[in-house]
């Protein structure tokens, strides 16, 4: 290994990781273009289904915002999720970029609302329907990034006989 950390691109994720970070993780940025070009990001909670064979990103908003706007004109985005804050450390994390479409039927929101739900207020039962009653407003949307490209990162690796060491948050 060089001396320097210019190309970080041989510490990748490994496929178990990335399935242990989207698993564990509730939160996520997520990013699209503006009508003006501009680059724009959001801490969102998310629930990606199915699962297993790595399915869709799914996120949700009031239709009011901006960003429906700006995903009609250019439907493409990436969610950015990162282990801080998880029991896994604060050294990985992966970037999923695709395509959007934008969902408002009933059928969507029937199985997404009660997952998101189950994945923010997993201790709850009662403050999960409370959850699901808050989301089901009439301007809500549902978000759903189908991945694309993926990026995933390790600096648990990277520092891993390192002179500079892991960080305690990494440990």
């Amino acid at each position: 290994m060089a001396g320097d950390y210019e190309d970080v691109s041989v510490f990748r994720l490994s496929a178990e990781d990335e399935a242990t970070l989207v698993a564990k993780q509730t939160e996520c940025v997520f990013m699209w273009v503006t009508g003006d070009g501009d680059p724009m990001g959001v801490v969102m909670n998310f629930v990606r289904a199915p699962a297993e064979g790595g399915g869709s990103f799914w996120l949700t908003a009031s239709g009011q915002r901006q960003r429906f706007a700006d995903l009609a004109r250019h439907p493409r985005g990436a969610v950015a999720i990162s282990s801080r804050g998880t029991d896994i450390g604060t050294s990985r994390s992966v970037t999923y970029r695709g395509d959007v479409v934008v969902h408002d039927d009933e059928a969507t929101k029937a199985w997404f609302y009660p997952a998101l739900a189950a994945r923010v207020r997993p201790d709850s039962t009662e403050q999960q329907a409370a959850f699901v009653a808050h989301l089901d407003s009439p301007r809500r949307r549902v978000i759903e990034l189908v991945p694309t490209e993926r990026l995933g990162f390790d600096s648990a690796a990277m520092f891993r006989g390192s002179p500079a060491g892991p960080s305690r948050t990494m440990l």
